[in-house]
């Protein structure tokens, strides 16, 4: 399914959420600039897709930047965007549940619009807290429900009637962007997401809702 919508990925996503999409990276960057202002940062964005927060967090630090996905053709796409630029960051191609990667080996691993699709929260974030330094910090942007009722209405009236009309049309591929409205409708909203991190034992969890709780930055630290 995302295979089908790489090369169109990036035009969606900027017009479905109206450009806001931009700011939410840019936020999440903000956030997570004491460690990206270490020189030896060592950083992993997982499910990086076509490598738009992968590039925006490279820009932010000098330290090594690398990002992950499990599509292939999403990574053909983040390298053709990747040979324009000064700086390289190093792409591979991995299923975030089983990283091929030493325990303990980054300072900082982030997911964006990513989470929500692996097939075991707890699982993936086992495996995200087994990659991270001791005193590491993982960070969390996805999709959430806003807690205000009014507005919880309109985002679904949107996203079940509206997103997926547009996407499929501009796609080709109208269950990818069904798809993503029942994703989001099955996953846990902000606090249900704060207890599973903790579960998975981060401590100094933490989140911050975007655009109303459309969106939620959640940020843990490995203990």
């Amino acid at each position: 399914m995302f295979a089908r919508i790489a090369p169109r990925y990036d035009l969606l996503n900027h017009l479905l959420s109206l450009n806001i999409d931009r700011h939410w990276r840019a936020r999440t960057v903000r956030e997570l600039s004491s460690i990206l202002n270490k020189p030896d940062a060592l950083v992993l964005d997982v499910a990086c897709g076509t490598g738009d927060l992968t590039f925006a967090l490279q820009a932010r630090t000098s330290g090594a930047v690398y990002g992950s996905d499990f599509c292939h053709p999403m990574l053909v796409e983040a390298q053709r965007k990747l040979l324009s630029r000064e700086r390289q960051a190093g792409l591979f191609e991995a299923d975030a549940l089983r990283l091929p990667v030493a325990s303990a080996s980054f300072d900082l691993v982030t997911i964006a619009f990513g989470f929500r699709n692996l097939a075991s929260y707890q699982q993936g974030l086992n495996e995200l807290f087994r990659i991270l330094k001791p005193d590491g910090w993982l960070a969390v942007l996805e999709f959430s429900t806003p807690p205000n009722p009014a507005l919880a209405r309109i985002y679904d009236f949107y996203s079940r009637a509206i997103l997926p009309t547009v996407g499929g049309w501009i796609s080709g591929s109208k269950d990818a962007y069904s798809y993503l409205p029942e994703s989001v409708r099955r996953f846990p909203n902000a606090d249900e997401l704060a207890v599973q991190m903790r579960t998975a034992g981060f401590d100094n969890v933490r989140f911050e809702r975007m655009t109303a709780g459309i969106v939620a930055l959640h940020i843990g630290e490995r203990p």
